[in-house]
């Protein structure tokens, strides 16, 4: 159930769509159900679209005949959304754009998927219709609170499903069913026609077997509504270039900061995941996660709770009696909170992004478990509150610090059930990340699902330089997050790699200069290799960029440690006379370092 496999079949036939959609169906019928459905499209509608499609050319529709399933607190137009409380139910008119993007792109729905109620839980068992089994053992939760959607993807029931994200319901259930999830940026998808959960929070979702199929799914869903008050422009904002697998800077929550509640499977696990991290050529960083931790608690701790009950207000008021027992008590919560504990909440919570910003100076991912354990149903429904709580750990930061992360499985527990951990960036970074959760899927050799079916050959796309870009090797102040990078961004450059120069180079810091800049001298004796950034740069700005650069510096070529040649900052030789040599250094940020 691939997007390669079926694609490939396809193109040899495209009538074959027929037949997938009869095989989809049939192997509904053949499995049992474990609670994943709230409603089905027909089997007579789902046929139709089949044979609708059948008259397009495959190639002119990226998603062509690939069955997707829908959380049900997402609109489809004529279609009931519960948001899991049958009593809540209301039949919407149109369909949330992002439903409607995918059946555009040719994807065939096949219907709309259980959740813990009003999406408040990381379980999957706050439901009327039932707890969502996990599809490698029901006695375990599922996750939450988009358990459908993922249950339906690990199962092989449909290829991908959309989910959302507030506090991790889009990461968890990825980990617990050897799935990828992908939480994009805040406002990257449109979350109009969601049942709101937070709403300046809430992110659609996307389950898919590996990270390649993630990626198309993402380029079709994604796009700025004017109608959507929380939409953010992707164009707008210059947010760098894919991830390098290979000299990855991969940040790891310091030991103090690592909470596996007693489970030492998965300890070894994440350990294992951070060894083939840095196997796979990426450099570990240790990183404090405490403001990280203290962000996380402040969602359910302070009052963005009030958002939980403002959006379900008039219904909760009405009917308490007709929302889950454990949903009741944590809305409940959201209507005592005063507007000025509102403020000095905002006002904590602004204090610790600016905290966290310097940590993605120092690397380019932040790597850790998407949950530090698993439980039974019959343990979470004893301790539901305190054990739900507990597998937020690692996830309720992520969209009050505005970060996007794609969960990736990792490994197996002594158990049998998965254990996942979770690629983290600052917004808009969501396709920069994916090749290195490719890479750390394929690695950890899980397979994909239930079945457990080997990765497709296709990996995600990294990035192509257009030809209308040119590479630029940026030493020092202009390097990502240093004083001068503005002037990069600015020209709407975007970060395609770390890498070093071939060790042909001397390296002085130019005091004179505010703030201090680099000077890379080649030379034929005593060199050393340089940290170094690969920019692409649109080659209309090139001028102006370079018109800035003041003596003795200039734009020369400079070859890399792989023999490649990309022009970038070198240094007329008579600059060295009475400059400080940082040569042994070996990175401007060492220098940097080093002089605080």
């Amino acid at each position: 159930m691939n997007f390669d496999t079926l694609r490939d079949r396809y193109l040899q036939s495209p009538g074959d769509v027929d037949k997938v959609a009869r095989e989809t169906l049939a192997r509904l019928r053949e499995n049992d159900d474990g609670n994943i459905w709230i409603a089905r499209v027909s089997d007579e509608a789902v046929l139709a679209d089949a044979k609708r499609l059948a008259t397009f050319d495959p190639k002119e529709l990226p998603l062509f005949g690939i069955p997707f399933a829908v959380k049900d607190n997402i609109d489809v137009a004529g279609m009931p959304t519960t948001a899991g409380c049958p009593e809540f139910a209301y039949t919407p008119e149109i369909s949330s754009p992002v439903v409607d993007r995918l059946i555009a792109a040719g994807a065939i729905l096949i219907g709309k998927t259980n959740l813990d109620q009003f999406a408040a839980g990381l379980v999957g068992t706050r439901s009327p219709y039932g707890a969502c089994s996990n599809a490698f053992d029901p006695a375990y939760v599922s996750g939450g609170s988009s358990a459908g959607s993922a249950v339906s993807v690990a199962r092989g029931l449909v290829s991908f499903s959309l989910g959302t994200d507030t506090a991790g319901s889009g990461r968890v259930p990825a980990a617990f069913n050897n799935i990828v999830g992908l939480k994009p940026s805040r406002g990257l998808l449109s979350a109009r026609g969601v049942v709101p959960a937070c709403r300046t929070l809430d992110c659609i979702s996307i389950f898919a077997n590996c990270a390649a199929d993630a990626q198309t799914v993402l380029d079709v869903a994604a796009g700025f509504d004017a109608d959507d008050p929380y939409s953010r422009d992707e164009a707008a904002i210059s947010a760098g270039g894919p991830i390098p697998t290979d000299g990855a800077r991969v940040g790891v929550p310091k030991a103090e900061n690592l909470e596996f509640f007693g489970d030492a499977a998965a300890e070894k696990l994440f350990g294992d995941a951070v060894a083939r991290a840095e196997s796979l050529g990426a450099r570990v960083v240790e990183v404090d996660l405490t403001p990280f931790l203290e962000a996380a608690r402040l969602l359910y701790e302070g009052p963005w709770v009030a958002e939980r009950y403002v959006g379900i207000r008039e219904f909760f008021d009405a009917h308490p009696d007709k929302v889950h027992p454990v949903t009741r008590e944590i809305v409940g919560g959201g209507a005592t909170p005063t507007a000025a504990e509102a403020f000095a909440a905002e006002y904590r919570m602004q204090a610790l992004r600016r905290k966290v910003e310097p940590v993605w100076q120092d690397i380019d991912v932040m790597m850790t478990p998407t949950a530090g354990t698993i439980y039974t149903i019959a343990e979470l429904e004893a301790d539901p509150i305190r054990l739900n709580s507990n597998l937020g750990y690692y996830t309720n930061y992520m969209n009050l610090l505005d970060l996007c992360g794609t969960a990736v499985p990792a490994g197996f527990l002594d158990n049998g059930l998965p254990f996942g951990v979770t690629l983290i960036a600052p917004a808009f970074r969501d396709r920069a990340i994916l090749p290195l959760a490719d890479a750390m899927h394929r690695a950890a050799d899980t397979g994909m699902g239930a079945a457990r079916a080997p990765v497709p050959d296709a990996a995600p796309d990294a990035g192509v330089l257009g030809d209308d870009m040119m590479l630029l090797v940026a030493c020092g102040a202009h390097m990502s997050g240093l004083p001068l990078n503005h002037q990069l961004t600015e020209r709407r450059a975007t970060l395609v790699r770390t890498t070093r120069s071939a060790p042909n180079y001397r390296f002085y810091a130019l005091e004179a200069f505010e703030p201090p800049r680099p000077g890379m001298i080649r030379t034929d004796t005593d060199g050393v290799a340089i940290d170094v950034e690969i920019w692409a740069i649109p080659q209309a700005q090139f001028g102006s960029f370079m018109a800035g650069i003041p003596a003795p510096l200039g734009i020369g070529t400079v070859e890399l440690e792989d023999g490649s040649l990309v022009k970038g900052f070198i240094c007329e030789a008579y600059a060295a006379e009475g400059a400080l040599d940082i040569s042994e250094l070996g990175s401007w940020r060492g220098y940097l370092a080093a002089k605080t």
